[in-house]
């Protein structure tokens, strides 16, 4: 990813060093497990060691790599630079480049879904913040984006609390289904080496092994993984489309925190624009593009090829770069946001009482009529607020059959907004398992 949209913590599990600095700890583990079957002298295991404190010339393994035209041959070319070819000679020995190459990608992928998590975290603690802040903030609900019924602020942000934190749920999930790791040999047999080498490397590394390898690591666990990033971009953009929607001048019920010397537009000085959110709706689309190629590289030719090789040296870094960038900037989002109360209340009040028809509805029927005729004799007096702007409750307490049927006290009864709210401590504590 551009440096525009990558966070440094992220970007390091990708870069090259870090790869070469895992690929010799597979190698070096995988040594010390064979001298202790005695299938490799000892000494030769512990010299392996003495790179250990070595910073790998990445330039050089790129040299000896236009040569070989083979990544872990150059790597492994390099590493006996260090420690010596006599040394070094059994180094790789009954492994395939596959073994160090998956069980690489997993642990990258482990630390980056732990850095993940760690920002859904910050994301889930900034909704929650807000949620209860603003638990009681009355707003209209929208549906088809048009006025529904009153909710309230903080049941909008505990929305989306609950949401990302199924997400939570999802990527631990998902972690632990691609935290495997395979040293199984060619075709994946184990012929050349004891699986108890991989047992031994899989322990070091914090991975499982891999119960059944076919000289790769089944992709179905790297489909699962970046189609739960999928879901997470998505939620993203779920989060970031209501914001930008709260935002419109005609709405400007919340909005992006505005810095002090922001611009908004480079024609019109007075613009305020919701471009962090709607750069979150790009990066949710970059995140996305990455699932249907990992799901497509489930299917390899038997025990394997490298159709898949390619595709994962893009989608790894940029799915996890872009949606590590994307989860940070949206719990700043989220936590700078300006909300404003008072416009909530004038736009319900734009069609004076009218979000109330359903409760009228509902007071019709239980007083005996039906529900044909009390749909009609809402819809008669809601349509005239829609025309005429009028206020809902008067036209009502004009129209004859609506009186006799609840009379005057019942229909300004049905106005009364904290009928809408009464269940929210009970949603909450759904949400938070507060009361």
């Amino acid at each position: 990813m551009i440096p525009r949209y990558a966070r440094p913590e992220m970007t390091d599990i990708w870069e090259p060093a870090t790869k070469f600095r895992i690929w010799y700890e597979i190698e070096a583990h995988a040594c010390d497990a064979m001298a202790d079957l005695g299938v490799i002298p000892r000494e030769n295991a512990e010299a392996v060691w003495k790179a250990n404190d070595v910073e790998f010339d990445v330039a050089r393994i790129d040299e000896i790599e236009a040569v070989t035209k083979h990544d872990v041959i150059a790597f492994l070319t390099h590493l006996a630079e260090h420690v010596g070819s006599e040394e070094a000679r059994f180094v790789h020995q009954g492994m395939t480049s596959s073994d160090v190459l998956d069980t690489c990608f997993n642990v990258q992928l482990v630390r980056a879904a732990d850095l993940l998590l760690a920002d859904l975290d910050k994301l889930l603690a900034a909704l929650k913040k807000r949620a209860m802040e603003h638990k009681m903030t009355v707003r209209v609900g929208r549906s088809h984006g048009i006025h529904a019924e009153p909710t309230t602020m903080g049941l909008t942000f505990a929305r989306f609390y609950a949401e990302m934190d199924r997400n939570r749920a999802r990527l631990q999930a998902a972690r632990a289904e691609v935290a495997t790791g395979a040293i199984s040999g060619a075709v994946g047999t184990f012929a050349n080496i004891d699986p108890r080498v991989e047992e031994h490397v899989c322990a070091k590394l914090g991975l499982t092994p891999e119960p059944i390898s076919t000289q790769v690591i089944p992709r179905d666990r790297h489909a699962m993984f970046f189609a739960t990033l999928g879901v997470i971009a998505s939620s993203i953009e779920n989060i970031a489309v209501e914001i930008r929607h709260m935002q419109r001048t005609e709405v400007l019920e919340g909005a992006e925190f505005f810095s002090l010397g922001q611009k908004g537009s480079s024609a019109m000085p007075h613009k305020k624009n919701p471009v962090l959110t709607e750069n979150l709706t790009g990066l949710a689309r970059l995140v996305r593009m990455t699932v249907i190629p990992a799901m497509e590289n489930v299917t390899l030719w038997h025990e394997r090829d490298i159709s898949h090789s390619s595709v994962e040296r893009g989608i790894g870094p940029d799915a996890t770069v872009t949606l590590d960038f994307a989860l940070n900037r949206l719990a700043g989002v989220v936590d700078k946001m300006l909300i404003f109360p008072d416009n909530m209340l004038e736009n319900m009040n734009k069609f004076p009482g009218l979000v109330m028809s359903q409760r009228v509805l509902l007071a019709l029927t239980q007083a005996g009529v039906s529900r044909e005729d009390a749909y009609s004799m809402v819809q008669r007096n809601a349509l005239k607020v829609w025309e005429d702007r009028l206020d809902f409750r008067e036209l009502l307490l004009a129209d004859d059959d609506v009186v006799a049927a609840l009379g005057e006290d019942g229909i300004n009864e049905k106005f009364d907004m904290d009928y809408h709210t009464k269940h929210v401590d009970t949603i909450f504590a759904r949400v938070f398992g507060e009361t």
